[in-house]
């Protein structure tokens, strides 16, 4: 997903707000010609992403910093691994650490806690995806630590697919026009590789959206009992995604229940950043 002219243009934008006129404590205190090695060390177990955002911070600010992750994006690691090693002029490797460290912790830990979520759904049909709930500026990140945690995306932007969730709806049939009669009429406008998902929030609006032939229907903040009368209701003509209410505690029997898709949206929104060190050595003057 993240192409090296992304990671570049947002890493880039960090270092700028970080530094604007340079960082004057590293200028003032540590010799021009001083150089320093680091290590990025776990203090907890997870899993790994952002080893190229990480080499990026190091990298654009001073191109002969070398950067080694030693721990692939995807791979667990446990508390004490060594993820990476960074050489270089010690100004540029004491610049780049905070930035570089931001980014891989928050990715990490977005990939961990998905990891988790997955896990919790093994042997079932359910993928857990994403949602828009992500930072602003950041999303390609976020979601690459999303399937880095072995998750999928959902849609990526508001371009990408045609989701109608309940207050498209409401405005959609205030006129009192008839639901299938509305969806029918935006399938026929919407190119014929357009994705149209629909997100209900009870049993009896079921028909009038089957009825309109959609790819996919959302059942959002259903009980358990309902999530597996609304999965045998559609039996097969759109893709069930269950929204809301999910945690690491619900998610299985939500899984359990035969839906297809669980967005979570906290995998983003209230993630914490995994704990992880950098520590730098002056190695000479």
């Amino acid at each position: 997903m993240l192409s090296r002219s992304q990671i570049d243009r947002t890493v880039q934008a960090a270092l700028d707000e970080d530094a604007p006129w340079g960082d004057i404590t590293s200028e003032t205190l540590i010799p021009e010609l001083a150089t320093a090695s680091a290590e990025l060390v776990a203090r907890e177990a997870g899993v790994m992403s952002g080893g190229a955002v990480f080499d990026a911070a190091f990298r654009l600010t001073d191109p002969a910093v070398v950067v080694e992750v030693l721990v692939a994006d995807g791979s667990a690691f446990a508390r004490g691994d060594v993820l990476a090693r960074v050489t270089g002029r010690a100004r540029a490797v004491l610049q780049a650490e905070r930035i570089g460290l931001n980014f891989v912790q928050r990715m990490a830990g977005i990939a961990t806690l998905t990891a988790s979520y997955v896990a919790e759904v093994a042997d079932t049909r359910a993928r857990i995806v994403d949602t828009r709930k992500t930072t602003p500026g950041l999303r390609a990140f976020e979601r690459q630590a999303v399937r880095d945690g072995g998750g999928r995306n959902h849609r990526h932007s508001l371009s990408d697919a045609v989701m109608a969730k309940d207050n498209h709806l409401a405005v959609l049939t205030a006129d009192g026009t008839d639901l299938t009669v509305a969806l029918r009429s935006a399938r026929e406008r919407m190119p014929h590789t357009t994705h149209l998902e629909v997100e209900v929030d009870r049993l009896d609006q079921l028909d009038a959206v089957l009825a309109a032939g959609v790819d996919t229907i959302m059942l959002d903040n259903f009980d358990l009992d309902d999530l597996r009368t609304g999965v045998e209701r559609i039996d097969g003509r759109a893709v069930v995604e269950a929204s809301g209410g999910v945690n690491l505690e619900t998610v299985r029997a939500i899984a359990q229940t035969g839906v297809d898709v669980i967005s979570v949206g906290a995998l983003t929104h209230s993630v914490r950043s995994l704990d992880l060190g950098l520590d730098v050595v002056i190695d000479s003057a």
